[in-house]
Formats: C-alpha cells, sequence, structure tokens
C-alpha cells in the first residue's frame, strides 16, 4: 500500500507541529479539562491552533485527541462521547489543513496500568484503543500516531486495537529517558525491543517523543537508527518543566537553543521532525526553516 506522508519523507524532512495543549490553555482552557471537550464546545479555538502551525510550515497536524481513549475520558465524565469527540478532532484539523498537507490521529496512553501493576488487561486497553480510533478514521485523518506510550505492552495494545477497526498507516512514538546504559521508557522498555516489537507488529514508523530535550534527542534516534530501518519520528521537549504562578507550567529550553540540535536530529536519521512539550507556532516556523535548509 502507497503511503502518501512516507513517500514525502523520502524525498525531504516531514514537519510535524508542536504542542497543542499549552496552545488551548492560552487561550482559556483551564487546567484539569480534558482538551477534547473543546473539540465540540470551542471547536474554532481548536481549528485556529491547527491554522497556526500549517501557517508556520507544518506538514502534518496531530488532532486534539491525545487524551480521547474511553478510559481515559471516565475521569471527566466524558467515555460515552468518545467517538464524537475523536471524529471532531479529526474533522477540525481536516479542515483547517491547506491541500497538500496531512491529518495525524494523535493516541496518547489511557493512564491506566497493565495487571499486575494496575487493574486493566491488554483487552481493555485495545477495546478502547478501536473505540477512539473509529472517530479518528471516520474524521478524515491520513495516519495514526500512537504517541508518549510509557508501556510497550500498551503501544502494542494500541497498535492492534487501531488496527481492528482500521487499515490506516499507524506511527509510534515511545517516551524515553537517558540513563547511564542507553534510553528506557518508565517501565523498562529498551529502544531496541520497543523498535524490532512494534515493526513485527506493523507499525509504519517508530520514534520518541517527550520527556528528552532536544539536545538530548539526536543521540536516541541514533539508538532508533541501529535498531530499525522503519521511518523515524522525533518530537522532542523544549527542556524541562518548570511550574510557575498559578500552576502554569515554563520550559527551560529557549527556542534558539532547542532549535539549533535540529540539525543533529536530522543527521541522526529522523525523517519525521516536529515538537513536543514547550514548543509552539514559533518553534515550528525556526525548525521549518533549519528543515528546508538541510535538505536543500
Amino acid at each position: 500500500m502507497t503511503i502518501p506522508l512516507l513517500d514525502l519523507a523520502k524525498t525531504r524532512t516531514v514537519l510535524f507541529d508542536g504542542a497543542l495543549g499549552t496552545e488551548l490553555m492560552a487561550r482559556g482552557l483551564p487546567i484539569g479539562m480534558a482538551p477534547e471537550i473543546w473539540n465540540v464546545e470551542r471547536p474554532q479555538l481548536v481549528r485556529e491552533v491547527h491554522a497556526a502551525y500549517f501557517s508556520a510550515g507544518a506538514d502534518v497536524a496531530s488532532t486534539n485527541s491525545f487524551g480521547g481513549n474511553p478510559l481515559r475520558l471516565a475521569a471527566h465524565g466524558l467515555e460515552g462521547q468518545a467517538y464524537e469527540l475523536n471524529h471532531a478532532a479529526a474533522r477540525l484539523a481536516r479542515e483547517a489543513a491547506p491541500a497538500g498537507r496531512y491529518v495525524a490521529g494523535s493516541i496518547g496512553p489511557t493512564g491506566k496500568f497493565l495487571k499486575p501493576q494496575g487493574p486493566c488487561t491488554e483487552q481493555d486497553l485495545e477495546a478502547a484503543f478501536a473505540d477512539q480510533v473509529r472517530g479518528l478514521a471516520a474524521g478524515g485523518v491520513d495516519v495514526l500516531i500512537v504517541e508518549t506510550q510509557y508501556d510497550l505492552r500498551e503501544a502494542l495494545a494500541a497498535v492492534r486495537g487501531a488496527r481492528s477497526v482500521s487499515t490506516l498507516p499507524i506511527f509510534v512514538t515511545m517516551t524515553f529517558n537517558a540513563r547511564p546504559r542507553g534510553y528506557f521508557t518508565l517501565m523498562g522498555d529498551t529502544v531496541a525491543r520497543s523498535a524490532a516489537e512494534l515493526e513485527s507488529a506493523g507499525a509504519a514508523a517508530f520514534g520518541a517523543n517527550c520527556t528528552l530535550a532536544s539536545d538530548q534527542m539526536a543521540a536516541c534516534i541514533r539508538a532508533c537508527r541501529e535498531a530499525t530501518r522503519l521511518p523515524l519520528i522525533a518530537q522532542a521537549n523544549a527542556g524541562q518543566p518548570v511550574v510557575g504562578d498559578e500552576g502554569r507550567i515554563a520550559y527551560t529550553q529557549t527556542l534558539e537553543d532547542y532549535v539549533r540540535f535540529v540539525p543533529d536530529i536530522v543527521r541522526a536519521g529522523a525523517g519525521f521532525v516536529g515538537g513536543c512539550c514547550g514548543t509552539d507556532p514559533s518553534f515550528i516556523r525556526a525548525m521549518a526553516r533549519i528543515v528546508r535548509e538541510e535538505t536543500s
């Protein structure tokens, strides 16, 4: 099957967008509210964020559905609206996308631990992710991106759940921490094991997002490149979070410091780059200039 987004990455570096939640907070989303509810209550503001990232040069926008699985929505009493909220998330990003740009259906973790650490079975997670993917697929996303995964078992359950209801390409990014012996998820999954099992499960692209600052991401991507020949994705944080006044979170890496490591990330093997926590359209605009220079 031909995948246009992967075909594009064979010709140049493809640029994802940056953080979504903080952009919505800047527009008034209260701390603690499920961002997905704004897909139906304040759709114009969600669409505005996507449009800002596309205007900054992003090739791909991720939908406002990171926490859109029923298990996570249940904390807000919204589990019964999972299909509606995900369908709306996809539609809003699709409406904002100019011709020739793409929409990725964002699928974050459930926030639940699998047995024996927690209450859930892999079948529970598969069913929850399948419910989410039905809405995203019907809303018109081009690919699915299972992101910020800290448990390989959950990431694999997400792939299986998505595949049970959709044939869309599935990208997966794990969240790794830098340790003296390499890069590991919170649950102890290595880059090599994660890449191998996700590739075997049918992931179309693999990579890392969140936790790592841009100066740390290049080495992680090199480890990913050693582990797999899948196309690689890198979406670094703008440093580490710092809680400020009124509980607002800021990040330690400036735009200038962040973007100076982007060429290293691309040279390490990332065919898809973008931002994670702490990044905004100004980061993506600067990254777009750098990516053009790197691939010209």
